[in-house]
């Protein structure tokens, strides 16, 4: 590799300084960017990630420090994008009342005349076969009609297309979030090609093991601070979790292994006849696992619609459930983070149609504390969170509730190593009180985590895995063979 003393800094953003209020969302940071280099930032959420994210793209001005793009002091997002800098936000921007077409000619201003729609059609669609090869998204499809898998897909292919230049630089921030591990692969794979090509990346994301291997350069922050910057080699697993201020933990659970005994508190018949059908019982954390898009989200909200009204509101639910598209399905984004957390327990916070102020504080003031969400006042609008932090107060929102069965779709997107670590033992000790946990991930370790698996493939389920028999490999295995492979 070149030295990066000789190759040209696409951006560098020195000593910056970012507040919101009392709040120091960047403290000084510094980061550049070379030519040619992959650059992996790291930290736990709400460390000023986002945030430099912002600025070196343009959308946010910095307090104090300097911002320059090949050398030259420019500001704001159209300098950004006319020095090649594009990005792809953890929260995905297209516009999901128009066709997949209508948001390349957004981001690709330079599409003109009567015939743009068919010329940004043949540029997504090159650029999501170079990156998604056998992708099969149709791209005159409105944004709304996509799964939030193949959403991502297209955002990502959009940002690294170009019309008469490719990008400088590619900002992916949770790139794989809603990724299989099969796509996530094949970006990985292009983003290497992208470096190779002289093309430079900064990659933000909490599946470490995505940033140790793809990564040149990795870049740790904490409290709005770099707090180190070296070569990726020189980092394991175990020394970038202790860079990040964490502690590494081990991460297997026991497993139920003893057979279950009476009825299943869920349940659900095999489609039109065809695979296994799928049952839960008290106390159980089950999986769903397989390729993404093949039925495991559709099997949650059928399984969450079957054990409760659509339209009228009860006393009390046996069933919750935490959105994986938190920006579709979960927040209220004009409520605070308490209103957005207490949502689902107002009947219990209740009484005779009032809610108890004083109870709803307590009950926010606990999960704050309980699962970190970092935030000075919880009175504060949720979009005043990170990603990550969003998320958190959904998941609190559902654990807060007496429902004893709760039911995930991808939870833990965008969320730090720390509290990934923290929700696995909530998880675990929650379950051991009877409580039941069906979790869909995209993330093996945490499918690994599971009493019992089971695997999904154009949406029937194909096996069901027991204990040690759930692997990666036993999983990929039904996940492509015919018949119900283990």
């Amino acid at each position: 590799m070149t030295d990066p003393l000789k190759r040209e800094e696409v951006v560098a953003a020195r000593a910056i300084k970012v507040t919101f209020g009392a709040v120091k969302a960047l403290d000084g940071a510094d980061l550049v960017i070379h030519s040619g280099e992959c650059v992996g930032l790291v930290g736990h959420n709400g460390a000023g990630k986002s945030t430099i994210v912002n600025v070196i793209n343009g959308g946010l001005e910095p307090h104090d420090g300097t911002l320059t793009y090949g050398g030259q002091a420019v500001h704001g997002i159209s300098a950004a994008r006319t020095n090649g800098v594009r990005c792809v936000f953890q929260e995905l921007s297209l516009c999901p009342n128009l066709t997949v077409n209508e948001n390349v000619r957004i981001m690709h201003a330079e599409l003109k005349g009567w015939n743009w729609r068919a010329r940004a059609g043949e540029l997504v669609v090159a650029q999501l076969q170079k990156i998604f090869p056998g992708h099969a998204i149709d791209c005159d499809s409105t944004v709304d009609d996509l799964s939030i898998a193949e959403r991502q897909m297209v955002e990502i292919a959009i940002s690294f297309a170009g019309l008469n230049q490719r990008p400088k630089l590619v900002i992916l921030d949770e790139p794989t979030s809603s990724l299989d591990a099969g796509l996530a692969a094949q970006l990985m794979a292009y983003i290497r090609t992208f470096i190779g090509d002289g093309g430079s990346v900064l990659l933000i994301s909490h599946i470490l093991g995505e940033i140790l291997s793809t990564s040149d350069r990795i870049v740790v922050m904490k409290d709005g601070r770099v707090v180190a910057d070296r070569a990726a080699k020189e980092f394991n697993t175990h020394s970038l979790v202790e860079a990040m201020g964490n502690v590494v933990r081990e991460q297997e659970f026991s497993r139920k292994t003893t057979e279950q005994t009476g009825s299943p508190v869920l349940s659900m018949p095999p489609p039109r006849g065809h695979g296994i059908a799928f049952k839960a019982y008290r106390g159980e954390m089950i999986g769903l696992a397989g390729l993404g898009g093949h039925g495991q989200t559709d099997a949650l909200l059928d399984l969450y619609l079957e054990h409760n009204s659509n339209w009228w509101p009860t006393r009390k639910r046996d069933i919750a459930f935490v959105a994986g598209d938190r920006s579709l399905n979960g927040t209220f984004p004009l409520w605070s983070i308490l209103k957005n957390l207490s949502i689902a327990s107002l009947s219990q916070l209740s009484s005779r149609k009032i809610v108890d102020r004083a109870r709803e504080d307590a009950l926010g003031a606990g999960w704050k504390q309980r699962i970190e969400i970092r935030t000075p006042d919880i009175a504060n609008r949720i979009l005043s969170l990170s990603g990550g932090n969003q998320q958190k107060v959904l998941f609190a929102r559902a654990l807060a509730t007496t429902a004893s069965t709760v039911l995930m779709d991808d939870p833990m997107r965008g969320v730090d190593i720390g509290t990934k670590q923290e929700v696995y033992e909530i998880l675990r000790s929650e379950a051991a009180k009877g409580r039941t946990f069906i979790w869909y991930s995209t993330e093996m370790d945490e499918i690994r985590l599971c009493d019992r698996v089971y695997v999904f493939r154009e949406g029937v389920i194909v096996a069901e895995l027991v204990g040690d028999e759930i692997s990666e490999k036993n999983v990929l295995a039904a996940s492509f063979s015919e018949g119900e492979a283990a």
